[in-house]
């Protein structure tokens, strides 16, 4: 059974530009790998052992990425006034004045610290597929507590 991960196309995008950044960097990763192993003794050599694994690393990175392209879904929002995948939400939570700005993506492109949140997280689960004007409550570890959708885009 193949499992689709969906995505935004900007959240295609970025697992496109890390491998192209990961390509170029692996010829520097395996010339330090040479420089260690020309050391010499493989069996005490740290540098060696170091930049086997980094150079590992870089690939498997590779790899996951690659696959996570090959099976991606991107999703194409809608204009029919509901929060969905790709769309950005202004909220306005019950104990603050203040809006806040989240674009609703995938688990894997979820940065709150980019106003990015996850459809399957608390926040996202309890505001998909609401309109403009509806109040949600949002079950989340810490508690219970609504939110006002204040717009979508």
């Amino acid at each position: 059974m193949v499992y689709f991960q969906k995505m935004t196309p900007e959240g295609y995008k970025q697992i496109e530009d890390e491998i192209v950044r990961l390509k170029k960097d692996r010829p520097r990763r395996t010339k330090i790998l040479q420089a260690a192993r020309a050391l010499g003794d493989l069996s005490g050599n740290t540098e060696y052992t170091e930049a086997k694994r980094d150079l590992g690393h870089l690939q498997s990175r590779l790899r996951y990425l690659g696959k996570k392209l090959k099976y991606a879904e991107i999703v194409k929002t809608t204009d029919d006034g509901k929060v969905d995948w790709g769309k950005t939400v202004v909220l306005k939570f019950d104990d603050d004045d203040e809006t806040e700005e989240y674009k609703i993506v995938g688990h894997m492109e979820a940065d709150l610290a980019d106003g990015k949140i996850s459809f399957d997280s608390p926040l996202g689960q309890a505001i998909i597929k609401q309109e403009a004007g509806g109040v949600a409550t949002v079950e989340a570890p810490a508690g219970e507590y609504k939110v006002t959708i204040v717009e979508v885009k």
